[in-house]
């Protein structure tokens, strides 16, 4: 992704001819390393940020798939709250089985943890107000119906956070940590 190592590459093998035939210490060799640690760092953080973007992006899939069992039509509100609550059970099976896999008497994996965690938090998410783009009306289905999978594309969805009591608030996106 990160290319000023090619392009500093490139600039001194114009100036130079070959180079593999830089001296060690040369100002051109100190150059290239420099871009070769930018680009290193770069590609961390876009690593950093994909891992942080990945969640909304599988809530999103999981929602476009449901609509498009439904035919691409708008969802109604009880249809919604039913599919945030298998949203949120998702990973009952696999804590399930990591449990019936452990033996008595010891401690919980690690993996058993971080499930229960995630189960606890998107829990915790729908009592305070679950973040997903709009699908009861016909307009944000369609758009969400089109998505094709990109961070980009997601902002132009209309959101709302729904709470485990019926209420729903219009939310931007992506979430500044307000809630």
């Amino acid at each position: 992704m990160p290319k000023t190592l090619e392009r500093t590459r490139k600039a001194i093998a114009k100036k130079k001819g070959a180079v593999e035939s830089l001296h060690q210490y040369s100002r051109d060799s100190k150059r290239l390393h420099r871009a070769q640690v930018r680009d290193e760092k770069l590609e961390k953080i876009a690593a950093a940020r994909r891992k942080k973007d990945k969640p909304y992006i599988e809530r999103v899939a999981f929602f476009q798939e449901a609509l498009s069992q439904n035919g691409g039509q708008a969802l109604s509100v009880d249809v919604i709250h039913e599919l945030i609550r298998t949203y949120i059970h998702q990973y009952d099976e696999e804590l399930a089985e990591v449990k019936k896999a452990r033996r008595p008497g010891q401690p919980a994996k690690a993996r058993e943890d971080l499930l229960k965690v995630k189960i606890a938090q998107l829990q915790k998410e729908y009592q305070n107000g679950f973040l997903l783009p709009i699908l009861d009306t016909q307009d944000n289905a369609t758009i969400v119906q089109k998505w094709e999978g990109s961070w980009s594309y997601l902002t132009t969805f209309k959101w709302t956070r729904i709470q485990s009591d019926g209420t729903a608030k219009p939310a931007s996106f992506p979430p500044k940590g307000d809630h």
